[in-house]
């Protein structure tokens, strides 16, 4: 029979291993069918991606998520990144942001695009995302 130091012992490293398999962080890529962009006053929705089975995320929560698209050079889109529970507007055709850090991170994930006034219309193409969990 094992004393008690052994006993805590055991018990703090079964706690560890136990919280490394619930909270235990990773990521996923994904790349997202392009898309045309042909209006000012409704955004038009990439197709949603969410985690792959095999990510386990289902008690997980958003980190780092990194983006990237491509239109053409002199276009002006307005473009954000979007969560069931919020959209964050994107300044560049690539980069990162922590401002969905917290969320679910099973829920799918999605881009949005619209015109600027006085555009034509746009093809968006290239889309990928890296999204960092724990």
């Amino acid at each position: 029979m094992l004393s008690w130091p052994f006993k805590l012992l055991w018990a703090v490293i079964l706690s560890v291993l136990m919280s490394s398999v619930y909270a235990a962080p990773g990521s996923w890529s994904a790349q997202i069918p392009g898309l045309m962009v042909a209006m000012s006053d409704r955004a038009s929705a990439s197709q949603p991606v969410g985690p792959p089975e095999a990510a386990n995320v289902q008690t997980g929560q958003l980190g780092r998520v990194q983006w990237q698209f491509q239109h053409p050079a002199g276009a002006q889109l307005n473009a954000w990144l979007c969560h069931p529970e919020q959209c964050v507007a994107l300044t560049s055709m690539r980069g990162s942001t922590t401002a969905l850090a917290g969320r679910t991170a099973a829920a799918p994930l999605h881009f949005r695009f619209a015109l600027r006034p006085g555009q034509r219309p746009v093809r968006v193409q290239g889309l990928q995302m890296i999204v960092n969990y724990q």
